[in-house]
């Protein structure tokens, strides 16, 4: 079923469908407190339904990547994280702060979203996110939802949502933190930090730095160098009342050199919101944001200048009555550009409605969603999606569902001058999906099938006789993902093999840049103070032209590493990222990081 109505038809469905259900207004109840293994092999996950579930409760193909994760690992990238997890790609232009894309069940670059404790982060000229410009100390988890979450999340969220989540502040009194390392390519990395609890008030502020000299981005070349200093201040204060605010301020700035030039950056998020529980059964929440990606380009010959902003309200109503929950919200957001480039149009807002309902039938679960977004670009677009979730027993879970997702185009797309085409729309999809999960004491596993029909996919091409964006193309994405883990004898074993067939169903054609089988596998195992452990990320060839004649070949990596708590609170660790020198690229002429060594040590829980 494709949502492709008139405007007035449009509306009409939606307020035939919110009316009914405002009238059971219902949510799911947690009492369990999960084990620490519960916790780690099923953990809680809000970004699927807007609504704490555990894994095997969200009814959607879920990855979270924890705390301690992120401490083993001690990645020097967000994308080496993201790198090889189920149904999701990476490619890049060279290592260290160089252009970078992450692909979600195949779809493109700018159909994943990217969240930072909720507030979106993106250029509004591009439409994807600067993935290599966040610095994976600066975050405490990360939640990887796949399939589509345009009925929550509005435009873009088409192969899946990722979002990154700061340190809350913990329940005790100030406990401060830091760490200093550095390794090869001339590389240095410090980071500070203190949180806590003062009464009713928790916080959490930090720092870091990070600069290298690089190395070369093409055969022959210079090496390239990265810096980026970063910064974090997020504060709450719960009141006796039980209303709780809060305001969130995250800041990444630096220059990263390329061929040709260097550009320095800006990525910022802010906001603030206010959280009241205005009766036993209705929680009311209010997020007003602000989302900032900047760049100035210099060249030999020119300095050009990029600087997007999104403003955002976002207000949602969360009801409960028994095992039965109920969402009602609505958002507002501006997106603007300026600089050197001579836009057509400087700025467009989008007003949305949207509901969600999450039933418990016991062994049956439903989650129901609907969204309506009006934008003063490209028109009105409805989505929806239901999901339906069956308990066989206490320990698999079958689930199967059907969602529609859109992505905007960006004003590039609509605006640049030359090349965009303000008669554009919106590229719009369906996705179907099934599932089975095994969720056990010690282990788990997850197996998701599905297919992604896109219609009105943009490109740029001749028509009209004029070169320009156009809604061209038509692909077909299958996928099928197997996730795996275990907490066994002092292991930490993780394990994800995907399979995506990306077509171009105008052409036949695999889509541009993307693998089609991935297997990553990752063991860790403590030994007392000691803790060793590795990652494998092995993937099969792409093409980078789309008449898929320019072939990138496959290829496999390793990563090593070691930890020693040699003292209270402190502790040392030691990576070897690329072991093998592997010489691989994601990206036509451009060459990704060959063998590195870091050392880091460690004070702070």
């Amino acid at each position: 079923m494709k949502y492709q109505f008139h405007t007035t038809a449009k509306r009409a469905a939606f307020v035939m469908a919110v009316l009914p259900l405002t009238v059971h207004v219902q949510a799911a109840e947690h009492n369990a407190s999960p084990s620490s293994s519960e916790a780690v092999l099923n953990p809680m996950v809000v970004t699927a339904a807007l609504a704490p579930r555990t894994a095997d409760e969200s009814l959607a193909s879920v990855t979270v990547l924890d705390e301690a994760t992120l401490r083993r690992q001690d990645p020097t990238s967000l994308t080496d994280l993201l790198r090889g997890q189920p149904g999701v790609d990476v490619t890049s232009n060279g290592s260290f702060g160089k252009t970078s894309s992450v692909y979600v069940r195949g779809t493109g670059s700018d159909s994943a979203v990217l969240l930072i404790d909720g507030i979106r982060l993106r250029s509004a000229t591009t439409g994807g996110a600067a993935w290599q410009h966040l610095d994976p100390r600066m975050f405490q988890r990360a939640e990887i939802v796949r399939g589509p979450r345009g009925s929550l999340y509005g435009a873009d969220a088409v192969g899946g949502v990722i979002q990154l989540f700061t340190p809350e502040g913990g329940e005790q009194g100030p406990q401060p933190r830091f760490s200093i390392g550095g390794g090869s390519f001339n590389t240095q990395r410090l980071s500070a930090g203190i949180s806590g609890q003062e009464g009713s008030t928790r916080y959490s502020f930090a720092g870091s730095h990070f600069n290298t000299d690089g190395q070369p981005v093409r055969r022959g070349g210079d090496d390239k160098g990265y810096d980026n200093t970063s910064a974090l201040a997020r504060v709450a204060h719960t009141f006796e009342s039980g209303v709780e605010t809060g305001v969130l301020a995250l800041r990444a700035r630096g220059n990263t050199e390329y061929d040709g030039g260097n550009i320095d950056f800006v990525q910022q998020v802010a906001g603030v919101y206010m959280d009241v529980p205005v009766s036993d059964t209705w929680r009311s929440r209010l997020t007003l944001s602000e989302a900032r990606d900047d760049s100035e380009n210099f060249t030999e010959t020119s300095v050009s200048t990029f600087e997007t902003q999104t403003l955002t309200a976002r207000w949602e109503n969360t009801f409960n009555i028994a095992a039965h929950e109920w969402i009602v919200g609505a958002e507002h957001s501006e997106d603007s550009v300026s600089g050197t480039t001579d836009y057509d149009e400087g700025s467009r807002n989008n007003t949305a409605v949207f509901t969600q309902a999450l039933w418990d039938f016991s062994p049956f679960t439903v989650q129901g969603s609907l969204r309506l977004d009006d934008n003063e670009a490209y028109g009105e677009e409805v989505t929806g999606g239901l999901a339906l979730g069956y308990d066989v027993d206490n320990y698999h879970t079958l689930r199967t569902s059907y969602g529609t997702a859109f992505k905007a185009p960006t004003f590039n797309d609509l605006y640049f001058p030359g090349f965009g085409n303000p008669e554009l729309n919106a590229e719009t999809s369906e996705t179907f999906e099934v599932g089975v999960r095994g969720q056990y004491d010690d282990f788990f596993w997850d197996l998701a099938a599905y297919q992604t029909n896109v219609d009105d996919l943009i490109a740029f091409t001749s028509q009209q006789g004029m070169f320009a964006a156009f809604n061209v193309d038509r692909a077909r994405i299958r996928g099928a993902e197997l996730s795996a883990g275990a907490e066994l004898n002092d292991w930490t074993l993780q394990a994800a093999l995907t399979y995506t067939d990306p077509e171009n169903r105008d052409t036949g054609n695999r889509l541009v840049r993307r693998a089609s089988q991935s297997l990553r596998l990752d063991a860790d195992h403590e030994l007392g103070d000691w803790s060793v452990g590795g990652s494998l990320i092995a993937q099969n060839h792409r093409f980078d032209n789309a008449a898929n004649t320019q072939r990138l070949g496959g290829f496999g990596l390793v990563n090593l590493r070691a930890g020693w708590e040699f003292a209270p609170l402190w502790s040392a660790r030691v990576t070897l990222e690329n072991a093998f020198d592997k010489e691989y690229s994601t990206t036509r002429d451009y060459l990704n990081a060959g063998r590195a060594g870091f050392l880091s040590v460690h004070f702070g829980q």
